[in-house]
């Protein structure tokens, strides 16, 4: 195998467009390789982030595990390209720059929709094959349904994601309710209406709702687990979402299928050797890489899209 040494790094600028917000200021993609004949074709990973050398620590290991068990196909070398945007991402994807993508469910469905690219496998992130959101406020507040939100602020995490935005914003709406973007928690809210803000963290969001600055908040299962027993006790949960993919596996669309069909099974494969364990280990505390989605699964990650898409 080739030496695992971090290569030139490219850097470029890009300007942030997240779908239907304004972000922080783009951090510049990435990509890191391993030295190699020209001859030798490259499978980039590609990841979404703004800390690329943690990133690339993280990933690299995966890109070399996976390359060099490509070699039939021309395949000599793993490299890892990061960029500060989904949008950009979905660009890669569809020139080429990118093979693999691997997201939750939201992102992933923005960059199938804006590149074309296939959901492949399901990733169990942190052991996790699938997450939910919990919606909860404090007892002492007095709601007690989703109903009772009415007139009241949400916190969500952010407008790209899953469990933070995503899956909460479309249970509520299914609910019956009418959910209104707001600029602060400050700002009035119709008595008809549920007032959302996004804190841009799971833990603002449970210390918003703690500190009174906001009525409820909807956070992933694991984040709501993780508060201190005391503190939970003293809270209520409203609602729980649809359980969704931990984290979906995305491929461009011009990979040949026999690639593609080779990486999958070399993916699923990859927990049952050693060598393969620590790789994934590695790789976040992913568990497994397992057989997923369903075309059922693929048409509710467009609706959930869809619904968020035409807020």
């Amino acid at each position: 195998m080739l030496n695992k040494m971090l290569g030139n790094v490219l850097f470029l600028g890009f300007v942030t467009l997240m779908v239907g917000c304004t972000q922080t200021p783009p951090t510049p993609s990435v990509t890191t390789t391993t030295p190699t004949p020209t001859s030798t074709k490259a499978l980039v990973i590609g990841d979404v982030t703004n800390q690329p050398a943690k990133k690339i620590t993280r990933y690299q290991p995966l890109a070399d595990y996976l390359a060099a068990r490509l070699s039939q196909f021309g395949i000599g070398v793993g490299e890892v390209k990061v960029a500060p945007d989904v949008g950009t991402m979905a660009e890669f994807l569809k020139s080429g720059q990118v093979d693999i993508y691997f997201d939750s469910p939201y992102p992933a469905m923005i960059a199938v929709n804006q590149s074309g690219a296939q959901p492949i496998l399901r990733r169990w992130k942190g052991g996790d094959a699938i997450y939910r959101t919990i919606i909860f406020t404090l007892k002492d507040k007095g709601i007690e349904r989703l109903e009772d939100l009415q007139g009241k602020m949400i916190a969500f995490d952010d407008v790209s994601s899953t469990s933070g935005f995503v899956l909460p914003f479309v249970y509520l709406k299914e609910a019956g309710l009418k959910l209104t973007e707001k600029d602060s928690t400050t700002d009035e809210v119709a008595s008809d209406e549920v007032g959302y803000v996004f804190s841009k963290d799971d833990q603002n969001n449970i210390q918003w709702v703690i500190s009174d600055k906001v009525d409820a908040a909807a956070v992933d299962h694991r984040s709501y687990l993780d508060i201190p027993e005391e503190s939970r006790q003293a809270m209520v949960i409203l609602g729980e979402t649809e359980e969704v993919a931990r984290h979906v596996v995305l491929v461009r669309s011009s990979l040949p299928p026999q690639e593609v069909e080779a990486l999958k099974q070399i993916m699923v494969d990859m927990d049952k050797t050693p060598e393969g364990k620590a790789v994934l280990e590695q790789f976040e505390e992913t568990a497994k890489f397992d057989t997923f989605p369903t075309q059922n699964d693929i048409a509710r990650m467009q609706k959930l899209y869809e619904q968020v898409q035409n807020r």
